[in-house]
């Protein structure tokens, strides 16, 4: 197993997240020299590792620090003055992973399953500068269930600081089962990678794109096809048996702009349930149905998965508008 020394926690500083009714606490000396090693986070490429340190406050209570580039090759936006704001789900996603196996045990050949994730972000905090912006995230675990010495789930809060300053909040619940359990539970599907030819997309411009080969959306009779491009060298970083979570919220977020009409909207708000696993080979459709707006300037859509009858993910993405 791969491991990582976690440092124990020095000054920090208390705050009241939004997300949650945690109070966690923010520490001044995350290290963002280098990053994590890359098997902690589920990546092959190096270059997709975006988590640099992990300290930790106590037995629930930890600090990982992150770092999001100026520019990548996937995690972009058509405008040029800010970062894109899956980054903020990715940078959960691996904080996620890093905590069950550095802290709670979790065996790195054990599979995980998100159950929910979420995140909220102040558009200020969302800025290009001139260096690339060090992110911590301030962690609180609870309601962790455990078989024998491990943990295998649980749920997190965080709040998200840049530079020192508290730019948002976030959280997810997750699960995670031993090879074993997986095999029975995915059946003839497990460790299966199925090759599919990916349909057309919609236009790259109407989804705050520039590549086709990032669109991960086509033109459908009333609703969008699901996309899935296993050659995609960012969402399906390595070969896995199914659709992955980042993938979906992707379509969301595209969906979610050709709702409003305006792609570059910037999604500043997600929150997602995860009901089934997304099968590579077969048709799965997505529905966006704008909803009431949660404050001025933000429009909110509800996305929802189907897949062979029954909804496999739902949830909404809140969008800052112009005009």
């Amino acid at each position: 197993m791969t491991a990582m020394m976690t440092r124990p926690a020095g000054d920090v500083v208390t705050a009241t997240p939004e997300f949650g009714n945690a109070v966690v606490s923010q520490r001044s000396d995350v290290m963002f020299d280098r990053t994590i090693p890359r098997a902690l986070v589920h990546r092959a490429a190096v270059s997709e590792v975006f988590l640099t340190d992990l300290c930790a406050l106590d037995d629930t209570e930890f600090q990982v620090g992150a770092q999001w580039p100026r520019g990548h090759s996937f995690f972009s936006l058509l405008r040029p003055d800010y970062h894109d704001p899956l980054l903020m789900a990715e940078t959960i996603r691996q904080a996620g992973l890093l905590i069950a196996h550095s802290e709670f045990g979790v065996a790195l050949d054990w599979k995980f399953i998100v159950h929910r994730q979420s995140f909220s972000l102040g558009s200020d905090g969302l800025r290009l500068g001139a260096r690339p912006a060090d992110i911590v995230l301030a962690v609180t675990c609870h309601d962790l269930k455990r078989r024998g010495k491990r943990v295998a789930g649980g749920r997190l809060e965080l709040d998200c600081y840049r530079d020192g300053e508290r730019i948002g909040s976030g959280g997810a619940v997750w699960s995670a089962v031993s090879p074993s359990a997986y095999r029975r539970l995915r059946g003839e599907r497990a460790g299966a990678v199925t090759e599919v030819e990916p349909p057309a997309g919609v236009a790259p411009a109407t989804v705050g794109r520039d590549r086709a080969r990032d669109v991960v959306l086509a033109p459908g009779d009333r609703e969008w096809v699901l996309r899935v491009d296993q050659s995609h060298p960012v969402m399906f970083d390595h070969p896995v048996d199914h659709v992955p979570g980042m993938v979906t919220m992707e379509a969301a977020r595209q969906a979610a702009k050709l709702v409003v009409g305006q792609p570059d909207a910037l999604p500043v708000g997600c929150d997602f349930h995860f009901e089934h696993y997304l099968e590579l080979d077969a048709p799965a459709l997505v529905n966006a149905t704008e909803v009431t707006a949660v404050r001025s300037g933000v429009r909110s859509v509800e996305v929802v998965f189907g897949q062979a009858g029954r909804t496999a993910a739902f949830g909404t993405v809140d969008l800052l508008v112009h005009g």
